[in-house]
C-alpha cells in the first residue's frame, strides 16, 4: 500500500500521544496527574443536554441543511453580533461538525500549491499541518515570550509576499493563553488591507478571557469581508464530544463552503444543532461559573510555578493553558516533559509540539481540579529541584 505524499504533512496530535503514554504508566499502578488534554473538566450544561434528549425523542435524527439549521444560524448571528460588535447576517453563518474541520475547509478553499500561509508559532499544530496538506507553504510567525507571546506587527509585515494567501490568528491563544491587543489587531488589519490578504481568526477561546473584553479583528473597519471567523461550542460550553463549530464568512464565500461541506461531511448532526441553540439562547450561568473557576486555577498554577526554582511562567490572559519556560533548569522543554512523566508522574506537553519557537517551554492545561493542580505542582517542584540544582552549580 502506498499512501499519497500529502499524508506526510499530518502527524498525530501530541496531546493524545502523551495521554496514551500516561495511560500506559497508570496501567502499571502509578498515579498520574493529567495536565495534557485541552478539554474542560466541566459537564455540558444540563439545560443543553435536556434539549438534545428531547430532540432525539422527537425524531431529529435525519439530515439537516448543509449550511446548518436556520434556527441555529440565527442564534449564532445574534450571539456574534452582540459579542463581536459587528452585525452578522444568519446567511453568512455556516455550521460545521467541529471547529477543526472548519479550519481545514478554510485552508482547502483558499490555499493551493505555491501559496503561503502565515501561522502563529507556537500555535495550534493543525495550522501548519493543514496548510502543508493542501500544498501551501506554512510560514511561521514567532510569538516571543518577551512580548507576552503576542506577534510583532512589523515582523508580520516582513513575512508577507506576493504569494501570501492567508494570515491565521488565535486570540486568546493555545498554547500560551496570550491575547492580542487592539493595537495589535489594527496593525494586522492594516497589513491585510495593504496586501489584499485574507485573515482566519480562530476565536474558539473568545469567551474564556479573564481581563478586558474580546475584540475580533472582523469588527475593525473594512475587515468583515476579508476575515473568516472560526468558533464553536467545545470550550465555552464544555461540549468537546458534541462536535459543533461554525464559520462567519464573507457573503461571497458562503456558496463555496456549502459545496465543500456537502461533498465532505454532508451536514452537522441535527439534534446537536438544536442543543447548540439552547446553549446560546439559554442561561449563561454555567459558562460564567466555569470561567471564574478557570481564573482561580490560573492564578493558583502561575503562582505555584513561579515559586519553583528554575521555572518562569507568564500570566496568561485567556484560554486554560500556561506555558512555562524551563531554560534555567538546563533542560529543553521536551526533556523536562519526559522527566516529569517518567519520574514525577505528571503528564504535560512539550513546547516543541506547538512549533519551533518554544524549545524551552511546556504546556499545562489547568482544566482539572484545584486539588490536582496543587498535587501536580508539588510533583513538578520535586523534579525541577532535582534537575535545577546541578544546572545552577555548573
Amino acid at each position: 500500500m502506498h499512501l499519497a505524499e500529502r499524508m506526510e504533512s499530518f502527524a498525530n496530535e501530541t496531546a493524545f500521544e502523551y495521554y496514551a503514554r500516561a495511560a500506559a504508566l497508570e496501567a502499571t499502578g502509578r498515579k498520574v496527574i493529567h495536565f495534557a488534554i485541552g478539554e474542560p473538566d466541566f459537564a455540558t450544561p444540563s439545560n443543553v443536554v435536556a434539549v438534545a434528549k428531547r430532540a432525539l425523542d422527537g425524531g431529529f435524527t435525519h439530515y439537516a441543511p448543509t449550511e446548518g439549521l436556520a434556527e441555529l444560524r440565527s442564534a449564532i448571528a445574534e450571539d456574534s453580533t452582540l459579542r463581536r460588535g459587528v452585525p452578522v447576517d444568519p446567511a453568512n453563518v455556516v455550521v460545521t461538525p467541529g471547529a477543526k474541520i472548519a479550519m481545514y475547509l478554510v485552508l482547502l478553499a483558499l490555499a493551493q500549491p505555491g501559496d503561503e500561509v502565515i501561522y502563529p508559532d507556537p500555535g495550534f499544530p493543525m495550522y501548519r499541518q493543514a496548510a502543508a496538506h493542501v500544498g501551501a507553504r506554512p510560514v511561521a510567525l514567532p510569538l516571543r515570550e518577551e512580548n507576552g507571546f503576542r506577534l510583532d506587527p512589523d515582523e508580520l509585515a516582513s513575512l508577507v509576499t506576493s504569494r501570501t494567501r492567508l494570515i491565521i490568528l488565535n486570540s486568546p491563544a493555545n498554547p500560551t493563553g496570550g491575547a492580542l491587543t487592539r493595537a495589535d489587531l489594527e496593525s494586522i488589519a492594516a497589513v491585510a488591507r495593504e496586501h489584499d490578504v485574507m485573515v482566519m481568526a480562530d476565536e474558539i477561546y473568545s469567551r474564556i478571557l479573564y481581563e478586558g473584553e474580546h475584540l475580533s479583528i472582523s469588527a475593525l473597519p473594512d475587515m468583515q469581508d476579508r476575515t473568516i471567523v472560526v468558533d464553536g461550542f467545545s470550550k465555552t460550553y464544555a461540549m468537546t464530544g458534541w462536535r459543533l463549530g461554525y464559520l462567519l464568512l464573507p457573503p461571497a464565500m458562503v456558496s463555496a463552503f456549502g459545496r465543500l461541506i456537502f461533498n465532505s461531511v454532508s451536514n452537522t448532526a441535527t439534534f446537536s444543532q438544536l442543543a447548540a441553540v439552547e446553549a446560546l439562547r439559554g442561561p449563561q450561568d454555567a459558562v460564567n461559573h466555569m470561567v471564574a473557576e478557570f481564573k482561580a486555577r490560573r492564578d493558583l498554577v502561575v503562582a505555584g510555578l513561579n515559586a519553583i526554582p528554575g521555572l518562569d511562567c507568564l500570566m496568561p490572559q485567556g484560554a486554560f493553558y500556561v506555558f512555562p519556560n524551563v531554560k534555567r533548569t538546563g533542560l529543553s522543554g521536551a526533556e523536562f516533559t519526559d522527566r516529569l512523566l517518567s519520574v514525577g508522574g505528571v503528564s504535560v506537553l512539550p513546547g516543541s509540539a506547538f512549533g519551533d519557537a518554544a524549545e524551552h517551554h511546556f504546556r499545562i492545561s489547568y482544566a482539572c481540579s484545584r486539588e490536582s493542580i496543587e498535587e501536580g505542582l508539588e510533583r513538578i517542584r520535586a523534579v525541577a529541584q532535582e534537575v535545577t540544582a546541578p544546572a545552577l552549580a555548573g
